[in-house]
């Protein structure tokens, strides 16, 4: 599973700036790989798994702005093409160094 976080915050106000950089911060520290601007995504073991997350990513969301989550298969995520660009090959945004015990 795949959880991807889509966002626009504002950062109008030196508290704004503040409120963005620490939500930014923390889906980093969860283990957030950023694949485009305000877009970030995350390597899930099953759809339990990426429903704790989204409840973790909730907690400490800001009130201001749009937060947006999808769930998704790997088969979807590795369904995406690009039309520009290509994909940055990434070990931290592949499901290979995920190990279920």
């Amino acid at each position: 599973m795949r959880l991807m976080i889509m966002f626009d915050l504002p950062t109008e106000t030196s508290e704004d700036k503040r409120n963005y950089r620490h939500f930014r911060k923390s889906l980093i520290n969860e283990g957030f790989v950023m694949i485009q601007y305000s877009v970030y995504a995350k390597v899930c073991v099953n759809r339990l798994s990426a429903k704790f997350i989204d409840n973790r990513v909730s907690a400490f969301a800001p009130q201001k702005g749009v937060i947006q989550s999808m769930m998704m298969t790997e088969k979807q995520y590795n369904d995406m093409h690009f039309i520009t660009g290509k994909p940055v090959e990434d070990i931290r945004n592949t499901s290979d160094r995920t190990i279920i015990l």
